[in-house]
């Protein structure tokens, strides 16, 4: 009675843009056997296993492993399969106790049942000495064992193993086959790609691959006896000699020879049955005595070598497989073919021999790099446009509130003047105590200018008038520019009043409250929250908001690109890990080390500049969580964009330029141009910087930060969704 089918594909096919991987292959496995699946580098093996383990979607076909769909039911795939990759992705940096006990959990094993299952995995491949010892330090075959250890630790059903050998010796190989063995006698279906003929010839069944399309497939035994491999007509010979490299351009000149190959230290012939054993050996000038020769069955070897041959000639001819017969493939006769010897036109010396060579080949990698491209062209650009426009340096049109208990001609006038500089824009007017606290506090405007209600009455009285001019300190470039602009206004008004008047005059356009003569106008300026304009109070509070990005956003993209280049991501897409767990568990503990870095940076802001903050501690870490989340979320989207670990650094800068220069955190936003300043606040840290110094300098509450959070909240909730789109458990 037949196992069942494990393994059924029907017709599946993959295309990355023009490139067909995989190309209409059909094959079966049934439960217990050891498939395997052989081809060439680049003929589409790992691309099959991917799409069986789910990680790939098939472009057509379809795919079943356990009864399950290989495109709609990945993650019932991934809880009842093992996978081993074409390469060591299991996580270096951790001993071999900690990379089982981290697969054991993947796969929900209880504490009890992964300690079982642990020691059984151990007992199987051997590796119980070793637990102590970190992975990335185990020899290959220790590595291999280690894989399979961990591809095993939850009773997989199937195990995909991809090229499990590559790389390690022979005693190693032949032990990691006798383990192969013992899982097909217990049950476990084995699916396995490979290079190597012998290895071929332990499994039940075969599959030959071949330029993305699937040649033959089938027992190994049975796959020798088919007709193309020894064509009617021919036999196979091998051939003991002395010197069989030398006798081997001999031999396929010889009339009858089909094909000649060295095999060990003998050869393999292919010849028409007209050539006997006597003649070959006549034509040779040989004997029995010099020479050994003996008929032979086809190896495995000879088939698929066979196969790939016709193959090749069908896709130079255009014609079917099956059309080509053995005597089309015929190899050029040594006597006829180019002399492809190499020789030295010149001796190779000197500093610069071969620069031209290396210089052609650094400007290939460029050119097949498009994002350093964009970056060597495009970034400096940008860079040259931000700071160009950006940074002004001349401080305008600080935003102001005004708060006029006068309400008369010559308070008007004096507000009047105010908007006619171009250092102040009147932005609100208010009409309480409150309100005009707020504005200040919030932030929503650098300067509040109080009219008293005798404004005008003092004015027409002769006596000093008095306007107050609230100035936020906390950017001592903005506060010392408003200072000055409104004692300047102050002097203007006042001269403009007093001209035509004279000291010596019995009337004087002003007296002060001692009798002396004084300016019609007095601006009385006061410096808040920073009264000393110490730039530290400025500049501090804002750098907890660029640090908090630049550690997460870096840390996040740089581990998860890190994962995808050693190949672990890709170890992780096989496990029924939830993509929600998968995300969680990246970017937790770097939403830790971003807040402990933001701890460290508030301790050296309060007790090594003197910042104290004057707002609320819980408010201030509220709003910094949720930053952090779209820091994370930043460097998420950046993993997702950048395959490589260069291009993750590249992306990250790309996104912390615009951050520091365009956030408000140097140069005053208001300073901008309007489409730069429209930019901004797409910018995430444009929010928090604000937010951090309205709450450490200005001591504001959660009202007057409402729209930094609303905008905030808006930044998170895109950069989050837009990222979480584009991280698939999946590969492109």
């Amino acid at each position: 009675m037949q196992e069942p089918v494990v393994i059924d594909v029907q017709h599946l096919s993959r295309r990355f843009g023009s490139l067909i991987a995989v190309n209409d292959v059909s094959f079966q496995v049934r439960r217990g056997a050891i498939f395997g699946l052989l081809g060439p580098n680049g003929s589409g093996k790992s691309t099959i296993i991917r799409m069986l383990c789910g990680v790939l979607q098939p472009s057509s076909g379809d795919a079943h492993v356990l009864g399950f769909d290989a495109s709609r039911e990945t993650e019932a795939i991934k809880r009842r399969i093992g996978y081993m990759s074409q390469r060591f992705s299991l996580y270096a940096d951790l001993s071999v106790r900690e990379n089982l006990e981290f697969y054991g959990r993947i796969y929900g094993l209880s504490p009890q049942r992964l300690a079982e299952r642990s020691l059984a995995v151990q007992e199987l491949t051997g590796i119980g000495n070793r637990l102590d010892q970190l992975a990335g330090t185990l020899s290959g075959g220790w590595k291999q064992r280690l894989a399979l250890a961990c591809a095993l630790i939850h009773e997989p059903d199937v195990v995909f193993l991809d090229e499990p050998t590559a790389g390690i010796d022979p005693v190693a190989r032949r032990s990691l086959w006798d383990l192969l063995f013992q899982l097909s006698a217990q049950g476990v279906t084995l699916f396995v790609t490979t290079h190597y003929m012998d290895e071929a010839e332990r499994c039940t069944s075969v599959g030959y691959i071949y330029s993305s399309r699937l040649i033959v497939c089938g027992e190994p035994d049975d796959l020798k006896r088919l007709p193309d491999v020894t064509r009617s007509g021919t036999r196979r010979f091998e051939l003991e000699v002395s010197s069989p490299t030398a006798r081997l351009a001999e031999l396929r000149q010889l009339e009858g020879v089909v094909d000649a190959t060295l095999f060990g230290q003998a050869i393999h012939l292919l010849a028409r049955y007209e050539l006997t054993e006597s003649e070959l050996l006549r034509r040779l000038n040989l004997t029995t005595a010099s020479a050994m020769i003996r008929p032979i069955a086809p190896s495995l070897e000879d088939v698929f070598v066979t196969l790939t041959r016709a193959e090749e000639e069908r896709e130079l001819n255009g014609v079917r497989a099956r059309d080509v017969g053995i005597e089309n493939v015929v190899r050029t006769p040594t006597s006829e073919r180019p002399d492809v010897g190499v020789r030295a036109t010149k001796s190779p010396s000197g500093p610069f021999w071969g620069l031209r060579a290396m210089l052609l080949k650094e400007f290939s990698h460029i050119r097949r790099e498009p994002a350093t491209i964009f970056f060597m062209l495009v970034v400096p650009v940008l860079q040259t446009l931000i700071f160009g426009y950006a940074i002004q340096l001349k401080v305008e049109h600080i935003p102001t509130v005004v708060y006029d208990l006068d309400g008369r001609r010559s308070a008007r006038e004096l507000l009047e003047a105010f908007r006619n500089t171009r250092t102040f824009t009147i932005v609100d007017r208010v009409f309480d105590d409150e309100s005009f606290e707020r504005a200040l506090t919030s932030g929503r405007a650098k300067v509040g200018v109080r009219v008293p209600p005798d404004y005008s009455d003092d004015l027409l009285s002769g006596r000093q008038a008095q306007a107050q001019v609230l100035i936020d300190g906390s950017d001592s470039n903005v506060a010392t520019t408003a200072l000055n602009s409104a004692n300047l206004l102050g002097a203007a008004l006042s001269s403009r009043i007093s001209r035509g008047f004279a000291e010596t005059l019995p009337a004087v356009p002003a007296r002060n409250s001692a009798g002396h003569v004084a300016m019609p106008i007095e601006i009385r300026p006061r410096l808040l929250y920073n009264p000393d304009l110490e730039s530290s109070h400025f500049f501090v509070p804002g750098l907890v908001g660029i640090i908090m990005q630049l550690v997460t956003l870096f840390l996040t993209s740089f581990a998860i690109v890190r994962e995808r280049e050693q190949g672990t991501l890709e170890q992780l897409f096989v496990t029924p890990v939830g993509r929600v767990a998968l995300l969680l568990g990246k970017m937790v503990p770097y939403a830790v080390i971003g807040s402990l870095e933001m701890l460290i940076v508030l301790t050296v802001m309060v007790f090594v500049f003197g910042v104290p903050i004057h707002g609320s501690l819980t408010l201030l870490f509220g709003l910094a969580s949720l930053f952090l989340v779209c820091a994370l979320s930043l460097g998420l989207l950046v993993s997702t964009l950048a395959k490589t670990q260069l291009q993750a650094m590249q992306f990250a800068f790309l996104f912390m330029l615009p951050s520091v220069l365009l956030s408000g955190f140097v140069f005053p936003r208001e300073e901008m141009p309007l489409p730069l300043y429209w930019l901004s606040f797409g910018i995430p840290v444009t929010y928090f910087v604000e937010i951090l110094r309205g709450i450490v300098l200005r001591g504001a509450d959660l009202i007057d930060l409402l729209p930094q959070v609303m905008g905030l909240t808006i930044c998170c909730a895109i950069v989050l969704a837009v990222s979480v789109a584009r991280f698939r458990k999946q590969l492109a």
